[in-house]
């Protein structure tokens, strides 16, 4: 279903997007699915859904936690990386998050780490949100952990130098006339150029709750940051939505 130039089917393909963010906090990654865990109360025999999973690193966590975990992921190159560590209750495959995976099947979705807000139209949002609800068994709860958009908007960095692996990444953001946050990212390597770049919908809480209530889902929390306090719209850092079919 990935239409032609859409921008992350590629650059989540590329391996200069996990050296740009190979620094990510893997520890505060660890605590938030810790604390997640605790909080839903996932047991051994629930089926969960890593939409996004990238290569897989926090399905392979969830797994060694003892939980049965789908990781899908739309980057080929991702999907071949995370089946290195499938095994019977951890299994990876290529998928495309507007489409339904498979229906009723899934006890928890979790959709972590901004992993959402990509497309350029908000029924495509909405669709996401309709296939995980149809993928979602009845009573199940679904997870989508979103950057606090009106925060970031405020405190938007435009300009930014980072060297990684020898590598300098010259990074631009700006927001655009549809509220999209935009970052291009220009760098060079063994003497060729290269420009990516990712757009993300600054959508906010109430649009959320449009997108939810559209597919007939209840909000029962919302968390502001990965140790589950209280969202505040002024001052959170995340906006963590807890819901149930």
């Amino acid at each position: 279903m990935v239409k032609k130039n859409e921008w992350f089917g590629t650059w989540f393909d590329s391996p200069y997007y996990h050296i740009l963010y190979k620094h990510r906090d893997h520890e505060e990654a660890a605590e938030f699915i810790n604390n997640l865990s605790g909080y839903l109360h996932f047991g051994k025999k629930d089926k969960i859904m890593d939409l996004a999973c990238g290569k897989g690193r926090h399905s392979v966590f969830l797994n060694r936690k003892g939980f049965d975990v789908t990781g899908l992921d739309l980057s080929p190159k991702n999907i071949a990386f995370a089946n290195q560590q499938s095994n019977d209750r951890v299994r990876f495959f290529v998928h495309d998050m507007r489409e339904v995976f498979t229906k009723k099947s899934f006890d928890y979705v979790l959709n972590m780490f901004t992993s959402f807000g990509y497309f350029d139209e908000a029924s495509e949002n909405e669709q996401v949100i309709a296939a995980v609800a149809k993928s979602l068994k009845k009573g199940g709860k679904f997870v989508l952990d979103f950057m606090n958009a009106e925060k970031v908007i405020k405190n938007l960095v435009q300009e930014e130098t980072k060297t990684i692996e020898g590598i300098e990444f010259k990074i631009t953001r700006t927001l655009d006339d549809h509220n999209f946050i935009v970052k291009n990212i220009e760098f060079e390597d063994n003497s060729e150029q290269y420009e990516f770049h990712e757009k993300v919908k600054a959508i906010t809480f109430e649009e959320f709750q449009n997108y939810f209530d559209n597919a007939n889902l209840k909000c029962v929390n919302v968390f502001g940051d990965y140790h589950l306090n209280v969202f505040e719209k002024e001052s959170s850092d995340r906006m963590i939505f807890v819901l149930e079919k």
